[in-house]
């Protein structure tokens, strides 16, 4: 195959064939087809083309790409699954896509000491399912399980629904190499429960958005499977009362695995998308919460639910539906977890992030209808009401991308706002990426901001590795 490339770096066709001869020509992609397919993610509707993308093997073929990227000043964007919502894998800088796609074995299941070491292409539900074989557990799954990867989900510090009473991917990560942008490659910690030895690497690169190294081996903790669950979906008749549910729940000294929000137009649109008659969605409907609880005593559950149940009754809600089986819960979750690609085909292309204190979320969701009718957009809201992790999708005629409307950036910064005086802060699980990177100043302060770079230059002192995100 014959390099030809249109550089917009400082890549060229030597630097193709250096790739070609430590990969491989299959796995050194610059046709139009494939650069248009790793040019975008989940984010909006952007398109950024790299020049070339590259998929190694191993952590010695990562550590000699970027050796050669770091020499040359070659942009290197990280990727993973492609279900990003913040735009961290777009090459928007061009250059390099470095797909760790090839990355995706489980190389350990340590049942002793309930561990589990993976590559980062490693889907998440295919790990989930692995370890459940063994009656283990790793609890972290968002709502793009099925597609998204391990390493991206270590890289934007992933949470899902059953973070409200498990934590986020950070409370499982035990220890993780990474090669660095200069080619060499640590671990950043032990494979240990307790480590007080030196600054926190593990921690720091968690969450970092592919900014300070690729991760290419992980070592999880796992914890023992619960033996049950119960899954119950309760109507309310507005949004707001829902919200107040949501922190009455916890004050009452219930800790739920699961405890989502999803209001009318979200269901509405989700259910004709899926082809869905699990609920039966009406107009007096203004939201409904989906509750989950587990553990390994039937009769506890059972009791916690029905307790739960009789305390919604304080917040109008309608008839509570339980699941009776199986099916009937993976209908319910379907219903939640599809949402988000529901709503974007219908038009609802803009998605913020937001995370408040739990009891804060009826103030939060007040703000977001009136925002809409002050701006003129309709936005729907679903997401982790539990732990107070809003999704807010908007939709505005003739927009699509954020970025592209000054009265769209002045509108969100109004939101950011809000969400920081209520306590909050602008993304609790996508990360800031590229598209929410101009409204850091509203939770950092220059100092915190300038550390957070001086990080960054430690790392990759040539700025090489996703340059141009969070900052």
């Amino acid at each position: 195959m014959q390099a030809t490339l249109t550089s917009k770096t400082a890549l060229t066709a030597e630097h193709i064939k250096l790739f070609i001869n430590l990969l491989g020509e299959n796995y050194v992609l610059f046709d139009q087809e494939s650069l248009h397919d790793y040019g975008h993610d989940q984010t909006e509707h952007l398109l950024f083309l790299p020049e070339v993308v590259l998929k190694p093997r191993t952590t010695e073929e990562i550590s000699e790409i970027m050796k050669i990227c770091n020499a040359n000043g070659i942009p290197v964007t990280p990727r993973g699954g492609g279900t990003g919502l913040s735009g961290g894998a777009l090459p928007h800088l061009g250059g390099v896509v470095l797909s760790t796609e090839r990355l995706n074995t489980i190389l350990s299941i340590d049942e002793k000491n309930l561990q589990v070491t993976t590559e980062p292409g490693v889907i998440t539900e295919v790990l989930q399912e692995t370890v459940k074989e063994k009656g283990l557990f790793y609890p972290p799954d968002p709502s793009s399980k099925g597609s998204c990867f391990i390493g991206g989900n270590i890289a934007e510090n992933s949470g899902g629904p059953k973070a409200v009473k498990y934590g986020v991917v950070k409370d499982y990560v035990l220890n993780l190499e990474v090669v660095l942008p200069t080619g060499d490659v640590i671990w950043t910690g032990a494979n240990v429960l307790k480590n007080s030895t030196g600054y926190n690497l593990t921690q720091l690169v968690v969450g970092s958005e592919g900014t300070l190294g690729i991760v290419t081996k992980i070592v999880l903790k796992l914890i023992p499977l619960p033996k049950y669950d119960l899954l119950m979906l309760v109507p309310f008749t507005s949004l707001e009362k829902a919200g107040e549910a949501v922190s009455a729940i916890f004050r009452a000294g219930f800790t739920p695995s699961a405890l989502e929000l999803v209001e009318y137009d979200a269901l509405k649109i989700t259910a004709a998308m899926v082809d869905s008659t699990a609920v039966q969605v009406t107009d007096d409907t203004a939201a409904h919460l989906i509750i989950e609880v587990d553990g390994n005593h039937m009769d506890a559950l059972m009791s916690e639910m029905e307790s739960i149940s009789e305390l919604l009754t304080q917040f109008d809600c309608g008839e509570v539906y339980f699941a009776d089986d199986a099916q009937q819960k993976a209908e319910l979750w379907k219903l939640r977890r599809r949402a988000a690609e529901a709503v974007k085909l219908q038009g609802y292309t803009i998605e913020e992030d937001t995370v408040v204190p739990r009891a804060e979320l009826p103030k939060l969701i007040r703000g977001v209808k009136e925002l809409g009718r002050q701006y003129d957009f309709h936005a729907v809201c679903y997401g982790h009401a539990g732990d107070g992790n809003l999704h807010i999708r908007i939709k505005k005629e003739g927009l699509q991308n954020s970025q592209d409307d000054p009265q769209m950036v002045q509108c969100l910064r109004a939101l950011f706002e809000l969400v920081k005086n209520l306590g909050g802060t602008i993304s609790g699980e996508h990360g800031i990426g590229l598209v929410q990177k101009g409204y850091m100043d509203i939770v950092f302060s220059n100092t915190q901001l300038q550390i957070m770079r001086d990080i960054k230059k430690v790392f990759d002192p040539n700025n090489i590795l996703n340059a141009g995100k969070i900052f």
